[in-house]
């Protein structure tokens, strides 16, 4: 829940982003306290409390103690620390790596299973998948591309933006497009969903937590948690969870079409083999 608050402030308005921030500063306090409380102590409405709760995935205050009080039993090694000029080799490293670690931490807690079955669903049902990405997104949408492929599905992939724009305004119904972008903010992509979505075809985005322009035209979204800093915009802790949610989806998608997959993949690895030594 921790992670949830302090993921979500940019995205907050300022009301409910002063309450979060409160929470997440005063977690002990906040736990002890009723609703009317925490209103009073931040200057809001009980009403405004209730909407943050539920802007971050809980039914309401209680449910958001009780995730609070979980959290603080089971304390997690947060990493609210940026990288410091001043900072020695080691460090630098000991501080990229903790971050990794904690991203992919944070990403298991809020990927919801539910929304995982039916990009999986989604995917399976259709004649074509459709990946789109740019920008450090791109290499994402190409790995799951390649992995696609490997396991015999027909899919197409789409990395500039016109391509993009021309490939999702042909979809129809019959057609999944799988969209990877961090902020869920990049008008490229969120352009090509949409035109997607119009068109009649299934979306499936994978995004960070909390709200985005991409998530209005997403019929499925999975969901990471990776906290980029002033020193590390488009850090490669995005894009680790990011593949981690790929090689998930990957997996769940072979499962549910085992022997078809186990004859594709034994099929492309024989072909590939050719090229080694």
């Amino acid at each position: 829940m921790l992670s949830r608050l302090q993921a979500g402030l940019d995205s907050l308005s300022p009301t409910s982003r002063r309450i979060a921030a409160h929470i997440v500063a005063h977690a002990h306090d906040v736990v002890q306290m009723s609703i009317t409380e925490l209103a009073d102590t931040v200057g809001a409405s009980e009403g405004a409390v209730v909407k943050l709760c539920q802007q971050i995935g809980t039914t309401g205050f209680q449910q958001l103690k009780l995730s609070l009080a979980q959290d603080l039993v089971n304390p997690t090694q947060y990493i609210h620390e940026d990288l410091d000029p001043r900072d020695t080799t080691g460090r630098v490293i000991e501080k990229i790596f903790a971050s990794g670690m904690q991203a992919m931490q944070d990403t298991l807690r809020v990927l919801d299973p539910d929304e995982m079955g039916k990009a999986v669903d989604a995917l399976l049902a259709a004649d074509r998948v459709e990946l789109y990405g740019i920008g450090s997104a791109a290499p994402i949408a190409e790995d799951a591309y390649y992995r696609m492929l490997r396991i015999g599905m027909n899919c197409r992939l789409a990395v500039d933006s016109h391509a993009q724009a021309i490939c999702a305004s042909l979809t129809d119904e019959r057609v999944a497009v799988l969209t990877v972008s961090h902020s869920g903010s990049t008008q490229e992509t969120i352009a090509a969903t949409r035109l997607a979505k119009e068109a009649g075809a299934k979306t499936i985005v994978i995004t960070n937590f909390g709200k985005s322009p991409i998530q209005r035209h997403a019929d499925v979204v999975l969901q990471t948690m990776a906290r980029e800093t002033r020193f590390r915009t488009e850090a490669m802790t995005s894009r680790l969870v990011q593949l981690a949610i790929v090689d998930a989806l990957i997996a769940c998608l072979a499962l549910a079409n085992h022997d078809d997959a186990v004859e594709t993949l034994r099929h492309t690895f024989d072909v590939l083999s050719t090229k080694r030594i």
